[in-house]
């Protein structure tokens, strides 16, 4: 018998299943850009005594030298993740010479986009393919991209929470399949309902012109007195085509049905040639420019606003982990870096996530047909760059609704949820989160879009200002505060080690890189 939603929210609110709602695990993964104390960005490589980018647990970087990511282990516990993060914060800027963290999601003013340096992994195979997959990524769409910053959210339920849901749901599938489809449940309704994202904490809806040297767009960009280019609707600039887009891409129809059509879908699209890609050429004077000519060089490539994630054993590709061992957490990454918040994730935004995704877990989700999955992806689209637009009419599935009746709609189911989850810690958190978030639908001026803005265009505000103003608070804030988690001798041991690690890996190389990447790509 297939089960409603109320059905679901009925079930866990009995004793006997209650308690596996607070078996969360969650991560965060926040890029931070580093940038000079008069707004412009850091030239310096990534600083050794923040150890190896290659090998270090917490502390690395993404796609330049001066974008760096920070990763907090897995925790059940929300509070524990914001301390993590901070902890991690707090020793990278005593160790960055006074640079700071910029606080937004669209960088700094770029004068020279050639002067970005690519991260470098040092000399091993591995290292040397992190660089090369980032030469292609600046080749096939810019050195621009490598400075945007954003927030990743891990996400795992527990395993109680996953049997409690096969009892509810008299399955018996073997549980690691059960878990699976489950996984790809939450999914089709996170990709139906995620333009919830962009709208509650989109934080880029301006950016500087430097942004666009050099780029076309046929996006309507407005000029402020004070020289910034910006949407009057805008939600989310970074997740638009200006963004972490691949226009390559939107051919693909990677399917989210479930797991054996999901990594199906990815697998041809890294076997698939471009030819745009293609005419700049593989290895060209003894240099890689990309790993391969494929509409993605490896899946890692793959834009989406979530992704079914597995730990991948030493050795193992994502899609293999995947494969071998079924969905074990999922990643989204919607989330702009949010200039409110020291660490760029409040830990009100993650009471809402946490809602958000238990919803998405536990409401009807029906397959998708190709039509609903574009459908949803232009919703997306829409949202992030006219989110506020009173006008605008998303597609609920063949209805036309605007974000303000939809969300509230959503909302109103998702106040089930809260309670739950309430009912299971302890307390109202969540349920005074989702009223926070709530009075957005009503009154978008409360948006962090919508703030921005004002301060830009309305108040004829410098943006450079106020994001330099706010990382210097933020930069003093972390300096003043204590370790909460960790110490600062751990961190500078973890440096050590991973400086260790990283050499033993490149005198463990027995293979030439050309051997290398051929071997990696015919298995």
């Amino acid at each position: 018998m297939k089960l409603s939603f109320n059905d679901y929210v009925m079930a866990f609110s009995q004793d006997e299943h209650l308690s596996s709602l607070t078996g969360i695990g969650r991560g965060i993964e926040r890029e931070g850009l580093r940038v000079l104390p008069e707004g412009r960005l850091s030239l310096k490589p990534h600083y050794k005594s923040l150890g190896s980018a290659l090998t270090h647990p917490y502390i690395t970087t993404d796609y330049s030298e001066t974008l760096l990511e920070f990763i907090t282990p897995v925790s059940f516990d929300a509070e524990t993740t914001i301390a993590q993060l901070q902890d991690i914060q707090k020793y990278t800027l005593s160790q960055i010479d006074g640079e700071l963290l910029w606080p937004m999601s669209m960088p700094c003013f770029v004068d020279d986009e050639d002067a970005i340096l690519l991260a470098d992994y040092g000399s091993s195979n591995v290292g040397l393919m992190k660089t090369a997959y980032r030469q292609g990524l600046k080749n096939r769409y810019g050195s621009m991209m490598q400075v945007i910053s954003g927030i990743h959210f891990n996400f795992s339920f527990s395993q109680n929470f996953w049997q409690s849901m096969q009892q509810i749901s008299s399955s018996n599938a073997p549980i690691n399949d059960f878990i699976s489809e489950k996984y790809f449940s939450l999914l089709r309704n996170y990709k139906r309902y995620c333009w919830l994202i962009p709208y509650l904490y989109g934080s880029s809806p301006a950016i500087c012109s430097s942004f666009l040297k050099n780029k076309t767009t046929s996006l309507p960009f407005k000029k402020s007195t004070s020289g910034y280019m910006y949407l009057e609707y805008a939600t989310s600039l970074r997740m638009s085509d200006l963004g972490y887009t691949n226009s390559e891409q939107s051919s693909l129809q990677i399917c989210y049905n479930d797991l054996d059509g999901y990594l199906d879908g990815v697998q041809n699209a890294i076997n698939l040639p471009s030819e745009k890609f293609a005419a700049l050429g593989v290895k060209v004077d003894g240099k890689y420019q990309q790993l391969n000519s494929n509409i993605l060089q490896i899946e890692n490539e793959l834009y989406a606003p979530i992704r079914p994630k597995q730990v991948a054993k030493t050795g193992e590709k994502p899609s293999e982990a995947l494969r071998n061992r079924g969905v074990e957490y999922i990643e989204v990454r919607a989330l702009d870096v949010n200039p409110f918040s020291d660490t760029g994730i409040s830990i009100e935004q993650v009471y809402f996530l946490d809602i958000f995704i238990t919803y998405c877990a536990l409401a009807d989700s029906p397959l998708f047909n190709c039509e609903q999955q574009q459908n949803c992806d232009a919703n997306m689209d829409e949202v992030v760059v006219r989110g506020r637009d009173p006008q605008l009419l998303l597609n609920d599935n063949g209805c036309d609704k605007s974000v303000k009746d939809w969300g509230i709609e959503i909302f109103s189911e998702m106040g089930k949820v809260a309670k739950l989850l309430d009912n299971a810690h302890g307390g109202d958190k969540y349920t005074q989160a989702l009223l926070n978030e709530h009075e957005k639908l009503t009154d978008p001026s409360l948006t962090p879009s919508a703030k921005l803005l004002d301060c830009v265009v309305n108040q004829d505000q410098s943006l450079t200002k106020i994001a330099l103003q706010q990382a210097q608070e933020y930069r003093q804030k972390s300096l003043d505060s204590d370790y909460q988690i960790y110490s600062e001798a751990y961190f500078a041991e973890a440096a050590v080690k991973s400086l260790e690690e990283q050499k033993a890996i490149e005198d463990a190389d027995q293979l030439d890189f050309d051997t290398f990447l051929s071997d990696y790509f015919a298995s």
